[in-house]
This record gives C-alpha cells, structure tokens and sequence, in this order.
C-alpha cells in the first residue's frame, strides 16, 4: 500500500489545457473517488497516475517517490478499465494469471494467487471458461482478479461499472466496497456517476473543467457544497435553487423569495453577507416534507402546497410545487399525497437549507 501525493499536475494536449494545476493527497489505504461530468479531466488525471500519459508539469509521488519518469508497468499499480480488456482466447484463470506469468513467476504461486483471487470474487466455478462464455459482472470480476493477483500499492478503476446495467451495477459497487475492506490497499476510483461517488468514497474528488471544485467526505459534500455546481451535482433528484435577497435588517435575518419572508435560523451565519444581497436558496428534496399534527419544528417553516407533479418511487413519492413562484421537489412517504393537485401542508427545513451567492455562485 501507498500514498499518493501529486503537486501542481498540469497535462496539455497542444493548446488543450486538460488538467489546471492539480494538488491533491490521497492517504495510504483510502479509496479516493474522482467524480464529475464528461471532459473534466479526471480520467486524463488518473492516467498520467497509470503512467499511461505523460505529466505536462508537476510531480506524481507514490510511496513517497516521484514517479513521473518510471513507466507505467514500474510504478507498482494496477488498472480495471470500463471495456474489461480480456484475451478472448484464453480462460479465466489464464486471464487473471496472465500479468503474473509474464513477470516468470513461478507457477504454484501463480496457481495461488489465481485461487484466491477468484475465492474472493466469487468467480471459483468460472476459471475454466472463456470470457465469450460469462455475462458482463463476471467479466469485470475478472478484470478486477487480474489486478488483485499482482498485489500492487494501487488500485485504479477507470468507470469499471458503466457498461453495466443497473442492477448489475449495484451488485458490483458492493463487490468493490467489500474488496476494499477486505484488503485495504489504496484505491483511487474514476465516475461521471454521484451514486457510485457516494456509496464507495471514503473522500470525493469532485472536478469541474481540469480543476478541483470541492473534496471532503460524501456527506460533507453534499450537506455542505462549496458551490452551485457541487451542490447540483450530487443528489437525485438533485437540488432545487430559489433566487431571492437577503433581509437582514429585520429582528430575524431571513431571505425573500418575491413576496414571501423566509427566516432563518438564528444560529446561521453568513459569510460575507450583506443587506440586499442578490442570492440563491438551496433546498433538497429531503428539507421539504410532509407536515405532522402539532406546531413545525424549530427552524422548519410551514407552506402549504399545491402538488403540480407526483413521481412515486416505491415507499417514497416526489412531489414537485410552486415556493414563491419556483418550482421545487419535496421527498414524501407513498401515501402522503395521491395525486396532481392535492394541496398539502409542507414543512421546509431551513436548518439544513444551502444558501448560495447569486453572482458567484459560492456558498455563503
């Protein structure tokens, strides 16, 4: 196992700025998730990691040595990419085995770590077949045996689950959580998907344009975001954005959306606020809920609402309503609300609300 630590990465392609000036510290045994949406640069970051693109500028450290120089089969990582990259003609065994014989191990050892590797992915009874014969989860379990069996500091998975389908993606996120407990090595974990950033992250990377827009913990992220992006970015349904102005003169600071006085917590505190100032109120689905018999709870605001659109899910619906003029989404249990144009009391948890700088688009 390693840490990594790269100090102001940057990779060109010609006049293409791809990755900006990247600083980043991935600690020894964390499974790191570089998320964000296609073209941000964290595919191309995690291959000059590989060594399989070259640094423009900077320096990429693994176990405490520059590696930039070293090529990508000394750096002592390993890498699950989206298509599998099998060799069709050989069987499973001689897939996952196939990195160790060319290194002229010996062949008990190979055998071994075959054997263990496919016990730990649950692919034993598939050893003697050919990739033509599985379905795409055991092919990618085999693409993940490959890289086990070399034992390296790293791992890195360029979106290994997105030729999947759903369900097939939720058995495999588990798989590789339940790996990385298993083994603790170093991980760093390639999505354009928030789910998968979500459910496998001990931190999430997640980039905007070839740079870092926010990292941290899941939960940080997402009850924290440093930015409109990040805050749209991760959630589904995602986040539903209010504009409004501040009215902090008054007894209670608050925020007012068209005619309608919103309060705020009086333990809120705003960085950088001012009079007037131009914002955005950021409320998820989960802030907005269905209100019970007594008085709201402290921070919480009562509206009521008339439902314009239900989504039922199962034992949750979401239903989407007019705040002042703006549509937003509360998260509901099944029975809350039945249909289109129902009017119910909805309780808005300012507590938890995100407010943002209409003009900057940073959290305040």
């Amino acid at each position: 196992m390693a840490e990594v630590r790269i100090t102001e990465l940057h990779k060109r392609y010609g006049a293409f700025h791809a990755v900006k000036g990247i600083d980043l510290h991935i600690s020894d045994g964390e499974f790191t998730v570089l998320v964000g949406p296609s073209g941000c640069g964290k595919s191309t970051l995690l291959r000059t990691i590989a060594g399989l693109e070259q640094a423009s500028d900077g320096t990429i450290e693994i176990g405490g040595e520059v590696v930039n120089d070293m090529r990508p089969r000394d750096r002592d990582v390993a890498m699950v990419f989206q298509d599998y990259a099998l060799y069709p003609h050989m069987t499973v065994a001689n897939n996952i085995g196939f990195g160790l014989k060319a290194r002229k191990m010996p062949k008990p050892e190979i055998d071994r770590r075959v054997s263990e590797a496919a016990r730990m992915l649950g692919i034993t009874p598939l050893l003697e077949r050919l990739p033509r014969q599985l379905s795409g989860g055991q092919r990618q379990r085999v693409a993940i045996g490959r890289a086990i069996v070399r034992n390296p500091r790293i791992f890195l998975f360029d979106e290994p689950l997105s030729n999947l389908d759903a369900q097939l993606r939720d058995e495999m996120r588990g798989e590789i959580k339940r790996l990385h407990q298993a083994i603790s090595t170093t991980m760093i974990y390639v999505t354009h998907d928030q789910i998968e950033a979500m459910t496998l992250a001990d931190r999430i990377v997640l980039m905007r344009d070839g740079l870092i827009e926010q990292q941290g913990a899941p939960l940080d992220l997402f009850e924290r975001p440093a930015s409109t992006f990040v805050a749209g970015f991760l959630g589904s349904p995602r986040m539903s954005f209010l504009p409004g102005v501040l009215a902090l003169s008054g007894e209670i600071p608050a925020i007012r959306l068209g005619e309608m006085l919103l309060p705020l917590p009086r333990s809120r505190t705003l960085s950088g606020a001012s009079e007037g100032m131009p914002v955005l109120l950021g409320l998820r689905p989960e802030h907005l809920t269905r209100a019970r018999d007594g008085a709201p709870a402290q921070g919480s605001l009562r509206y009521n609402a008339t439902i314009d659109l239900l989504q039922p899910t199962g034992s949750r619906s979401f239903a989407t309503f007019r705040l002042a003029g703006a549509p937003v989404m509360a998260e509901l249990q099944a029975h809350d609300v039945s249909r289109p144009g129902e009017e119910l009391p909805i309780d808005v948890n300012m507590n938890r609300a995100s407010i943002f700088d209409a003009l900057t688009e940073r959290a305040i």
